[in-house]
């Protein structure tokens, strides 16, 4: 039997576990990435572990996220990030170098390599043939130490693409569609990798758009082969010796088949507030529209500038619209200012936005009150446009800027003839934004520079004998880490002091929560199914942590953030019964007796609600590993002692 791409990669990688799908491996990483927001944290945590150098094939630091600089926060973190990349043998990205994953996937990703970084779209990697997958900032930082990275070996599912796309119908299209069919939840525990002859009518770009937003399926990562349109793409970023063919044996045995014929899709969106709630244009069409919003790690390449200035050429944007642009990479802005295609952005009356994360990770452009917001991003979920009722539309950039003339929800096919939108054979290529690692017998002399917003990260306990403790707080479905730990331009630049950025944990379902909880010194939190979807900050975990919580009951959990939990040393269970969820309230007694022992040899936990009386079970789905970090205490604990 052959194998799948996935299959290859990931035992040319493996230094730990057996092929079996359901079981833990561990996986050796050659790349790493993180970006500001999280990678403060990652880098105090690297510290921590006292590894003079970072032991991958290459390491990257971004800053994209807190570009806003309105106080000392943000300018302070980054000069701290650019001291520790220097003195451990970091690439340093500086700010204006562009958004992380555009950046990597022009500069540095290879096919066939493993990456993980600190932000969950990191599987934009896999349009390269990368496994390439998000990560708590703790990982990535035991990663660049040269230890493994740990992941339950997944289920494989096949896309296969027949077609080609039509004029005007995207990327984004494809991945959209691919959310209808399998919904925010479809993925965990799994690899999405696209197979058939409609890969070849696709870009790098565009491959990168799909897996990018495959994040929001749940999917441990999605992936593309390595193929002669890999080739040109880093031939053209001058780097064709990292090119690797790579792709599934023909005789390759997939879990799951999925069959999408390109020539069928037509435009559609996300509605609110979910990127599965996917409707067609064609429903939408003639809708009111406030804002729109290009750019983000998924629509913001060379490729979606160009589409985007040739529709807004000699037009102007409608008044009752305001359109932000924000080109992905300094490589991008360059060559659209050459190539004249950023005077057309301008001239029509788009806000040209610096090539950073921005409105998608709610720095800025936030929506007026009540206001419909088109966006190209990959998430829409409540409140994280900075505007509690915004309703946000997740569309392609063509969708984007059309309706952005027309100031309503327009089909881009109405444009009639498309033209042949191809990449250059030659990118521009300046990499000057791009601090190397100094020479290694400098590295010893270098300052780590400190900012008074820079704060420890909290230090977990070795678990209890007993868990006696109120639920702090009870939550339903899909709750995303944007509900736990919110970003915005008010929050985020506290990403480096936790004690403080606690203060809004919860805050989007509770403002009450973070009190309550420090009052109550332990509790324990009860959610629903898919607790944890979306961004994988780890300030998800230590917010909590921070705030005394032992321990998470939900119906399940998305793959990062259960990861996050257990680094952080909070036992992360599930409903044994479902039924019981209903019966738990918020404030209720819960009792754990026997914790030490039910963690080491137990995967039921027997919990009693003192409250109303009864007793219920929990499962515990962990590795011996997972087992023994919880025991000890979180990642940095367990790495400490079996240093």
């Amino acid at each position: 039997m052959g194998l799948t791409l996935t299959e290859k990669i990931l035992r040319d990688h493996m230094v730990e576990g057996e092929s079996v799908k359901g079981q833990e491996i561990g996986i050796r990483i050659d790349q790493t990435l993180t970006q500001d927001a999280t990678g403060t944290m990652a880098y105090l945590e690297f510290e921590a572990m006292g590894v003079p150098r970072v032991k991958t094939e290459k390491s990257v630091a971004y800053i994209d996220h807190n570009t806003l600089q309105s106080g000392f926060e943000n300018a302070d973190d980054h000069r701290f990030i650019g001291s520790v990349c220097k003195k451990h043998g970091i690439y340093f990205s500086r700010p204006g170098n562009g958004i992380c994953h555009q950046v990597h996937l022009e500069r540095f990703g290879i096919p066939g390599k493993t990456l993980i970084g600190s932000d969950s779209h990191t599987p934009t990697g896999g349009g390269l043939g990368m496994i390439a997958m998000g990560a708590g900032g703790m990982d990535v930082a035991v990663a660049m130490g040269g230890g493994t990275y740990y992941i339950t070996y997944p289920k494989i599912v096949k896309v296969e693409l027949t077609g080609k796309l039509n004029p005007w119908v995207a990327a984004k299209d494809v991945i959209l569609e691919v959310l209808r069919i399998l919904s925010v939840k479809g993925g965990v525990g799994k690899v999405i990798e696209y197979c058939g002859e409609g890969v070849k009518s696709l870009s790098v770009p565009e491959r990168a758009t799909i897996t990018n937003m495959g994040a929001e399926l749940g999917a441990t990562t999605s992936i593309f082969p390595s193929d002669e349109i890999t080739r040109e793409f880093l031939r053209a970023q001058d780097r064709e010796a990292d090119y690797k063919p790579l792709s599934a044996d023909a005789d390759a045995e997939y879990d799951e088949i999925i069959e999408i014929n390109l020539s069928e899709l037509e435009p559609m969106a996300a509605c609110p507030h979910s990127p599965d709630n996917v409707k067609k244009i064609s429903e939408l069409a003639g809708m009111k529209i406030d804002q729109v919003c290009i750019g983000s790690c998924t629509n913001s390449s060379l490729l979606d500038m160009l589409k985007v200035a040739y529709i807004l050429d000699g037009k102007t944007v409608d008044p009752g619209v305001s359109l932000s642009i924000a080109p992905g990479s300094k490589q991008v802005l360059n060559m659209i200012a050459e190539n004249g295609a950023l005077s057309k952005m301008i001239d029509a009356g788009a806000r040209i936005l610096e090539s950073a994360c921005g409105p998608c990770i709610g720095m800025g452009q936030s929506p007026n009150s009540g206001g419909i917001s088109l966006r190209t991003f990959n998430r829409n979920f409540e409140g994280r446009s900075g505007t509690k009722d915004g309703q946000v539309y997740l569309v392609s950039p063509e969708v984007a800027a059309v309706s952005a003339i027309a100031g309503v929800m327009t089909d881009p096919r109405s444009l009639g003839d498309m033209p042949e939108f191809k990449l250059p054979e030659v990118f521009t290529i300046n990499d000057n934004m791009v601090v190397p690692p100094i020479e290694e017998e400098k590295m010893d002399t270098v300052e780590v520079l400190r900012g008074p917003n820079i704060k420890p990260f909290p230090v977990s306990e070795p678990l209890l004998d007993e868990i006696d403790a109120k639920c702090s707080l009870k939550v339903g479905d899909n709750i995303t880490t944007d509900h736990i730990m919110p970003a915005g331009a008010k929050i985020l630049p506290l990403r480096s002091n936790i004690p403080k950025i606690s203060e809004y944990c919860f805050a989007v379902c509770d403002e009450e929560f973070p009190k309550r909880a420090l009052d109550l010194k332990r509790s324990i939190i009860i959610g629903g199914s898919n607790y944890g979807q979306g961004s994988s900050r780890e300030h998800a975990a230590l917010a909590p942590l921070y705030l005394g919580v032992k321990a998470v009951l939900t119906k399940s959990f998305a793959r990062i953030h259960m990861a996050n939990l257990i680094n952080a040393g909070i036992l992360p269970m599930t409903f044994a019964n479902e039924a019981d969820y209903d019966k738990v309230d918020q404030m209720d007694d819960l009792y754990i007796a026997n914790v030490r022992e039910q963690v080491k040899n137990s995967d039921i936990i027997k919990i009693t609600d003192k409250t109303k009386g009864f007793e219920f079970e929990a499962k515990l789905d962990l590795s011996e590993r997972q087992r023994a970090m919880l025991l000890a205490g979180g990642l940095l604990n367990y790495t400490k002692e079996n240093a």
